[in-house]
């Protein structure tokens, strides 16, 4: 094996990741700005630095492919590049103090309810710090955004993947059962998981918050008949008000004041999603990133508080 570890350059590593993601030299010399034979010749003082070939090329063929020491590598070669990029981001934090950006990553969940608070209480007492908001498909978008350096705290739903995370649990987010206004289960007034068998239901694109519904059916013998899906709040409720299926939504998700639906309670409760925020333990977390946090969980917990409230509601209305 090389012994030449040490010389392989950060150039060497985007050049083996721009080729594995383009699959041609030529895109990806464009997607760094260099020229072909540049990208070449990162490539081939790579596998003579490591001693193994890492790209496969073919003749005839436009496209290449890593092989299987250049897939090992590719691993390294990302976490590399990562940690450079949350390296960079802590020191502009660090020379930007309590007056810079404070970078947000959210999906719609929080934005419909938890963000515009936060950031309305936040901006009183930090009126010099700008909030920069990146809104995901799903929180384990932006989970990776923190692990990135792309974003300083993230929102996302337990468990969180694994990495270099500090997380505060934030709130326990319970599932309602959405109906068109008018429907039977709407008119029910025990409404239960049997109820749901051979429903159409309107959900969400997988993940976490699916598999919870899904799986709650799944363990209760009902096959889920999904006749739509959809990762836009409005959009999901829009379709259950319109009669195409019901839907089992996070309450934080639902606009309980539409006319046009009505929530109902299951008897067999559904685990809640539990709401968090995270932010990278290996680097410098300012003091108004400390303060955005605190702030969310103050409004995290009112929330709850009305919540709860709802639901005691619902449940003694029945």
């Amino acid at each position: 094996m090389s012994d030449n570890w040490q010389a392989i350059d950060l150039k060497h590593l985007r050049a083996l990741r721009a080729v594995a993601h383009h699959r041609t030299f030529w895109a990806a010399a464009e997607s760094l700005h260099t020229s072909l034979s540049t990208v070449s010749d990162h490539v081939a003082a790579l596998e003579a630095l490591v001693g193994q070939r890492v790209i496969e090329r073919s003749r005839g063929r436009r496209t290449v492919e890593l092989t299987e020491a250049g897939r090992f590598l590719l691993g390294h070669a990302e976490a590399i590049e990562a940690r450079l990029q949350a390296a960079e981001a802590d020191f502009r934090s660090f020379a930007e103090g309590s007056a810079g950006t404070l970078r947000v990553g959210i999906y719609q969940s929080v934005a419909n309810k938890v963000l515009p608070e936060v950031m309305r209480r936040f901006k009183q007492k930090w009126p010099a710090v700008s909030i920069s908001v990146t809104e995901t498909g799903t929180d384990d978008e932006s989970v990776a955004g923190v692990e990135r350096g792309e974003v300083d705290l993230a929102f996302g739903i337990e468990p969180l993947p694994e990495g270099p995370f500090e997380v505060r649990v934030l709130m326990r987010d319970p599932y309602v059962l959405v109906t068109e206004r008018n429907s039977p289960l709407a008119r029910k007034r025990h409404p239960s998981a049997s109820d749901l068998k051979d429903v159409p239901l309107v959900g969400y694109f997988h993940g976490r918050t699916t598999s919870i519904v899904e799986d709650f059916l799944l363990s209760r013998g009902i096959r889920p008949d999904v006749v739509f899906r959809s990762n836009d709040n409005g959009t999901v409720q829009g379709m259950v008000a319109a009669g195409v299926g019901v839907a089992l939504a996070p309450l934080l998700a639902v606009d309980e004041k539409d006319p046009k639906v009505a929530l109902r309670v299951l008897l067999e409760p559904i685990p809640p999603r539990v709401l968090a925020v995270l932010w990278h333990r290996d680097r410098y977390r300012t003091p108004a990133a400390a303060a955005f946090v605190e702030t969310a969980v103050s409004v995290a917990a009112e929330i709850e508080r009305a919540h709860d409230a709802f639901l005691r509601a619902k449940v003694r209305a029945r």
